[in-house]
């Protein structure tokens, strides 16, 4: 192992020491917010310094076979117990490395989806319910708790625009390859001639900002309008404004909300959301720079750019950020997404292996 390498699994060894007596302090919960960020570094460290552990175990066994390998009698079981502690270390060395790329420290993070509908009119609106179908199917498989923040249906169904929160482990991180432009190609129910039409959906993945998150909301930059929810809510909520839209002045970035009965769980959730959309915003202005200089095949963060493509007639997807077309959109449509989700995370990873060997030849 190199000494960079060994150097740095040091320093994490002792700073998950450090996260053990902080967490079991007295004063460890009088902040929520340290105690939940602290919990969460914690967390991401338990696993890597587990692997390192198991190296040195097996750098030990290989160690006490060499000595073992002096004594004539035990000389084949000494040769037999190194070349398994060797092949042990070059197994977790190549983990390590693995569990040693760069982060991204919104994976754990609960998350907000929105789905947009875009070109062709109804038909678009439709296939944003099947996707909000999709995705909720594939939440409830991982076990999230799904919560309706805002939507705008169509007439016949579907969904102009809708926004969820998906409350659960790793929310963000599973489907943060999620963003971009979906199209559709399928015959609608209202086509009488049988013709394939296509139509898209655009889909923006947002992670949730912790409230002492690096996002600051000045009060003297938003416009704060409440107005009476429309569409089905009952007879109260069509009595009271309690429905909310925030302007942030600076971008111009608008949310609504009118699902909530009270207008001070609109007003925060709406905050909720415009926080995360400036914070997506940031993160997408800071991927377009790192793809000047390294093209990545996935998480470019651009809207406006076409990844999947569901063709119905022929039971297809195919994501065209890494050429992969899977024939079961029957079981995609109903969740089961883990075949797309990890082969995106796949290739993020052999991208960033890549990275880390050119950096280690310079």
């Amino acid at each position: 192992m190199k000494e960079s390498l060994r150097s740095k699994l040091e320093q994490l060894a002792s700073r998950l020491a450090e996260l053990d007596r902080l967490l079991s302090s007295e004063e460890a919960t009088r902040d929520m917010d340290s105690f939940r960020k602290l919990s969460r570094e914690h967390s991401e460290l338990t696993g890597v310094v587990g692997l390192y552990e198991r190296y040195r175990q097996a750098e030990g066994d290989a160690a006490a076979a060499r000595e073992m390998a002096a004594d004539p009698e035990m000389r084949s079981f000494a040769d037999d117990e190194a070349k398994t502690a060797r092949a042990t270390m070059e197994q977790l060395e190549i983990d390590l490395q693995k569990a040693l790329l760069p982060r991204d420290p919104n994976d754990e993070r609960n998350t907000f989806l929105e789905i947009r509908a875009g070109t062709g009119g109804d038909e678009s609106a439709l296939f944003a319910g099947d996707l909000l179908r999709m995705y909720t199917r594939y939440a409830e498989r991982q076990g999230w708790q799904v919560e309706l923040i805002s939507e705008s249906a169509s007439e016949l169904g579907g969904y102009k625009e809708v926004i969820v929160k998906l409350i659960g482990q790793g929310a963000y991180s599973k489907l943060k390859f999620e963003s971009g432009g979906h199209r559709v190609q399928r015959v609608p129910a209202t086509e009488a001639q049988g013709r394939i039409h296509t139509s898209a959906c655009t889909v923006a993945v947002m992670p949730e900002v912790d409230e002492i998150d690096d996002v600051v909301l000045n009060p003297a930059e938003l416009r704060i309008d409440t107005f009476r929810a429309s569409g089905a809510g009952g007879q109260h909520i069509n009595k009271t404004d309690s429905a909310v839209r925030v302007t942030h002045l600076p971008t111009g970035i608008v949310v609504e909300c009118q699902d909530g009965r009270s207008q001070h769980k609109n007003k925060a959730q709406a905050l909720a959301v415009l926080a995360a959309r400036i914070k997506d915003v940031q993160m997408r202005e800071q991927a377009a720079k790192t793809a000047a200089t390294r093209k990545s095949l996935v998480g470019s963060g651009d809207r406006s750019e076409r990844i999947r493509t569901y063709n119905f007639p022929q039971g297809r997807l195919t994501d065209h950020r890494i050429n992969l077309t899977l024939y079961k959109l029957d079981r995609i449509m109903d969740g089961e997404l883990d075949d797309v989700v990890n082969a995106l995370s796949i290739e993020l990873q052999a991208e960033q292996l890549a990275q880390l060997a050119e950096e280690q030849a310079a």
